[in-house]
C-alpha cells in the first residue's frame, strides 16, 4: 500500500453511485466504471479499473455491508490521476491484502493482491462511519477531447 498522490490540480470528470449490498451490484458497478474511464479518454486503463471496482465492490459487500446501508463508488479523473473510491460502513474491518500461501487452497482473499497489482497505489481512510478503499492511477495530461472542434 503506498500513499496516495498529493491532491490533483484540475478535476475533469467526476462520479458518484451508492449500490445496495447486493451480488448484482457487483457487475453494474464494474460496467459503469469501465464505460465512464473509457468516455473520459482513458481506454487503456478501462479494463484494469472494471477489475479493480469488481474486487473492491465484492470486498465491501462480503466484508463491509450493513442491511439497510449503500456501497458508494466514486470515480474522479483529475489532470494527472484517476481516483476509484469504495465506501462502505464498515470501519471497524480495515482492508488487509493475505500473502499468497497465507495458508489453505482457499480462492478468496487474495483480490487485494490483484489491486496492488494494478494500480499505481491503493489504500484506506476511515469514514466518521465506515471506511472508504481507494485505487489511483497516473494518467497522461489530457489532450484535445477527440471530436472537438476549436474555435
Amino acid at each position: 500500500m503506498a500513499e496516495p498522490a498529493p491532491l490533483p490540480v484540475s478535476l475533469l470528470h467526476e462520479d458518484r453511485l451508492d449500490y445496495t449490498p447486493t451480488q448484482r451490484s457487483v457487475p453494474l458497478a464494474r460496467r459503469r466504471a469501465a464505460r465512464l474511464v473509457a468516455e473520459w479518454g482513458q481506454p487503456g486503463i478501462a479494463g484494469d479499473v472494471a477489475l479493480v471496482v469488481s474486487e473492491l465492490m465484492t470486498n465491501a459487500l462480503l466484508h463491509g455491508s450493513v442491511r439497510g446501508r449503500l456501497i458508494r463508488v466514486h470515480i474522479a479523473l483529475c489532470d494527472r490521476t484517476l481516483r476509484i473510491e469504495v465506501s462502505d460502513p464498515r470501519g471497524e474491518r480495515p482492508p488487509r491484502p493475505r500473502p499468497a500461501g497465507d495458508g489453505g487452497a482457499s480462492q478468496f482473499g487474495r483480490g487485494l493482491l490483484l489491486v496492488e497489482a494494478i494500480a499505481a497505489r491503493w489504500g484506506w481512510e476511515p469514514r466518521t462511519v465506515g471506511k472508504t478503499v481507494y485505487a489511483e492511477w497516473d494518467v497522461p495530461a489530457p489532450g484535445p477531447v477527440r471530436g472537438s472542434v476549436n474555435t
